[in-house]
């Protein structure tokens, strides 16, 4: 299993980080529109129903409609319309669901486990935000420098990933505080310490190596604490709906890793705070 989840991470992570920076942006709209349509497929495991198939119509019409709504074009992206912004604040207010959610069960499963309207719509909270705040984030600046957007992209999946390293290890160093036990129980508070600590270190020195401006010191510093977190939560999140469906993995398709939502996860969460709080606050 090791072995696999090595190989798998050598191949997927230059192909992730090429797809980020070198794709024409139209190209990129496609990949990533073809990636959250794998996390919607997936999804459909969530959901009672006797056909994924069936199930899986709802999200890719919610997919389309909204690439009709809501222009997809550098320019518009970067202006931020109001229906791109309506996208980032149902985003950060869904966030805030689920982490109560999530910190709360199994209690609050009694409101939503049984419901399927309701685990479609979840889906939709988690993965629709995601995708069009990589597209909001990776369009920022990008007439006068393609590359500034897709530095921002790659800064929150740096700061997820340090988060997961720092609160692997701190926690356990010094876990003993579970964060949601019945979710997932190696999950601690000394081991979400952990990772933000890391993780503002590695935003910092990746904002200033990159050349990313932030408002100020402390506007990086929030936004890197309410990003950690809002990451570690949307682990715990799909951790829950895992636990209720009875499944280990959401899927196969990447080998040692599972399936596209147990890699994305954490980014499902992470990329819509981040964006909302750099696109309007810096």
């Amino acid at each position: 299993m090791l072995k696999q989840r090595i190989i798998t991470a050598v191949i997927l992570a230059p192909l992730v980080i090429a797809g980020i920076f070198l794709l024409p942006f139209p190209a990129f709209v496609a990949a990533l529109a073809a990636i959250t349509l794998l996390g919607f497929w997936e999804w459909t495991q969530f959901v009672d129903t006797k056909s994924r198939f069936v199930a899986m119509i709802l999200p890719a019409a919610a997919m389309l409609i909204s690439l009709v709504v809501m222009p997809t074009d550098v320019e518009a992206l970067s202006a931020l319309t109001s229906s791109h912004q309506a996208m980032l604040l149902v985003g950060g207010l869904w966030w805030i669901v689920a982490s109560a959610l999530a910190i709360s069960y199994p209690g609050s499963a009694k409101s939503w486990s049984t419901t399927p309207p309701l685990k479609h719509l979840f889906g939709l909270l988690t993965l629709l935000p995601f995708f069009w705040s990589v597209l909001m984030l990776r369009a920022v600046n990008y007439l006068d420098n393609p590359y500034h957007g897709a530095k921002l992209v790659m800064l929150v999946c740096f700061l997820v990933w340090a988060a997961d390293t720092g609160a692997y290890f701190s926690g356990k160093r010094f876990g003993k505080h579970k964060m949601a036990p019945a979710v997932s129980p190696n999950k601690t508070i000394e081991g979400l310490i952990g990772g933000a600590v890391l993780a503002v270190a590695v935003i910092w020195a990746g904002a200033a190596l990159m050349d990313i401006p932030f408002a100020s010191l402390y506007s990086l510093l929030l936004i890197a604490i309410v990003t950690v977190i809002a990451s570690v939560l949307g682990d715990l999140v799909e951790s829950m709906f895992k636990r209720v469906s009875g499944i280990k993995d959401s899927g196969n398709i990447l080998p040692g890793h599972g399936g596209i939502l147990d890699r994305i996860d954490s980014l499902t969460a992470a990329l819509p705070v981040f964006a909302l709080l750099y696109l309007w606050l810096v």
